[in-house]
């Protein structure tokens, strides 16, 4: 079964979440680019959530085709 990707925007905080499971105290952070950041499982490495920072902001400069992560969720090399 594929995993399934929520997607969430708090208009407060002008932050759009992408998970793939609730966030969870033992995952890693890494910032991807500025003001994104992504959540890591601790064992595997995989990005299970990110965090896009000024979300409203960025629609024009941002490529939401293009962001910073692989396939499979990991960090792009």
């Amino acid at each position: 079964m594929e995993k399934q990707l929520t997607i969430h925007y708090d208009k407060i905080g002008d932050i759009l979440y992408v998970n793939t499971c609730q966030p969870y105290p033992e995952q890693e952070s890494e910032e991807l680019s500025d003001e994104i950041t992504a959540r890591l499982n601790p064992i595997s490495g995989t990005v299970k959530n990110l965090e896009i920072l000024f979300f409203t902001q960025r629609t024009q400069p941002l490529n939401l085709r293009a962001l910073p992560i692989g396939k499979a969720l990991l960090p792009a090399a």
